[in-house]
């Protein structure tokens, strides 16, 4: 069996299908690998979610336990994830109803990033996310460095 033009060219068939769709020519559609893509493009934007959440907490976590480390940058990359949680979820608002669910996806790589980044012992990390939801999203919510209860 011959590849298909979306298996040998993906550039070219997508050219293709959108031309398709504009002409109206819906029955020529390569419809299952076109709905293939379509949803993937979605879970794309859930990724990036999930990625942005697992940045912004390890840099909260860096925040809160090496406090005498805290830097502009760190400031400046807390700040930076934020606007571009909240610039995702106006773009795409559909995401705001698994926004409790890419926090609990994000928080076991959060906590690893920060655990590298900082090469502290594991249990100088909480094992369940210490913040809340709205807190990692609050522009005036920055972690005290109080010692984390295990």
């Amino acid at each position: 069996m011959a590849d298909t033009l979306y298996e040998q060219d993906f550039y070219s068939w997508a050219f293709q299908q959108a031309s398709l769709l504009r002409q109206g020519q819906f029955g020529q559609l390569d419809l299952p690998h076109l709905l293939e893509e379509l949803e993937d493009l979605g879970n794309r934007h859930y990724d990036q979610l999930e990625s942005r959440l697992a940045q912004l907490i390890a840099h909260l976590l860096k925040w809160q336990v090496q406090h005498w480390k805290r830097t502009n940058s760190w400031r400046a990359t807390i700040r930076v994830q934020r606007t571009s949680i909240a610039k995702l979820l106006r773009r795409n608002p559909g995401l705001k109803a698994r926004l409790e669910e890419a926090m609990l996806e994000s928080w076991p790589e959060g906590r690893d990033l920060a655990i590298a980044e900082t090469d502290l012992p594991d249990g100088q990390f909480p094992e369940d996310c210490p913040f809340t939801l709205n807190q990692v999203l609050s522009e005036d919510f920055w972690p005290d460095s109080r010692p984390i209860d295990h």
